[in-house]
């Protein structure tokens, strides 16, 4: 399938990030609209009549044209740096697995993210009334709507919550047949019809069978505990011991009872949510959203040894920008997009801008 099919969103629709990503570019077309629009500028100065309409029309002229070619020194952008001097290419984090290509949280899912070669898979944690964790983003009001049949396989039955259903019952429902219907990413057209087969008899998986398939991959796993009350957390650490993974491939997000769990499972690398924990616990791993944190605060971050992943990233011109920021990693929706980029979409060094 061709990740041409992909419609990232524009540089326009990120605020600071997209202004970092093309401010060079516009101040080279405000170059060019200066050069053709100065014509005109000249004409008007000609025909006008009046001294003070002359000097009016040049002091704007010169004043726009200031602005606009020494607007370089005001330009900030960390891809303004030599090709030499560019660190390494973040790493994939599959969020989801590879939601674009397949449906979300499904062991389809995570395989497809196996082939864009990501360090990691990134998911969301439940518990079943009779305590099996299992996959499942949508929880409280959406719960299990969106991505399975529900509605239609237990029709009045309350499952508001994660508990209210066995594991038994979740493994009825098909999660895979929305994907098909909705096409949220306009991307089943591309599937073959192998591929939409099997996307259409995907299953929820328990947390085990996700442990499995990254020990077999030497995958790490990172997680939110959607219902993190303290059993929850008991039980989902006993799932992970007692499947075997090795403790440091297991990323450990959630934020409470992390003491209890560092206790009992020593070797879990912990992930933190934002730079004060972290600190406090002198703790060097960080996984934040890619607005949070500025070009220069990476690069500290990083000169520091942090390791820094940024969510969620789906566009060729932002995972740009955070690899010239020196993120370490990124979560994305788009592996098959990013993974076959071999350099920012562009660098350019300081002193020829």
């Amino acid at each position: 399938m061709s990740p041409l099919l992909l419609l990232p969103l524009p540089p326009c629709s990120h605020g600071t990030e997209g202004l970092m990503a093309t401010a060079p570019f516009l101040q080279m077309g405000g170059v060019g609209a200066l050069t053709l629009v100065s014509c005109l500028v000249f004409q008007g100065f000609h025909r006008a009549r009046r001294i003070a309409s002359k000097i009016i029309i040049m002091v704007v002229f010169a004043g726009v044209s200031v602005a606009i070619f020494f607007s370089p020194l005001l330009i900030q952008s960390p891809c303004l740096v030599e090709k030499k001097q560019l660190p390494p290419k973040p790493a994939l984090i599959g969020h989801r697995g590879a939601p674009m290509l397949t449906p979300e949280n499904t062991l389809m899912s995570f395989r497809r993210s196996v082939g864009c070669d990501v360090i990691a898979f990134e998911t969301d944690v439940q518990l079943s009334k009779d305590r099996v964790p299992y996959l499942m983003h949508d929880h409280g009001s959406h719960f299990l709507r969106r991505t399975t049949d529900v509605l239609q396989k237990f029709p009045g039955k309350d499952f508001n919550n994660s508990t209210n259903l066995t594991w038994e019952e979740l493994q009825e429902l098909n999660a895979g047949d929305w994907f098909l219907k909705t096409d949220p990413f306009r991307s089943v057209s591309q599937l073959s019809e192998q591929e939409k087969k099997t996307a259409g008899n995907q299953s929820i998986p328990s947390l085990l069978q996700l442990l499995d398939l990254a020990k077999t991959h030497n995958t790490s796993v990172i997680f939110d505990l959607k219902n993190d009350d303290n059993n929850d957390t008991i039980d989902t650490v006993n799932t992970i011991l007692k499947s075997g993974i090795p403790q440091d491939l297991i990323l450990w997000l959630p934020p409470k009872h992390r003491v209890d769990v560092r206790e009992v499972a020593p070797g879990f690398i912990q992930v933190y949510n934002n730079v004060s924990d972290m600190d406090l616990d002198r703790g060097d791993h960080l996984n934040v959203k890619y607005s949070a944190l500025s070009a220069t605060e990476v690069r500290e971050l990083r000169s520091r040894n942090v390791s820094v992943n940024l969510w969620v990233v789906n566009e060729p011109w932002l995972f740009s920008l955070l690899w010239c920021s020196g993120a370490s990693s990124v979560t994305t929706n788009a592996c098959s997009l990013l993974k076959d980029m071999s350099q920012p979409d562009w660098t350019m060094f300081v002193y020829k801008f």
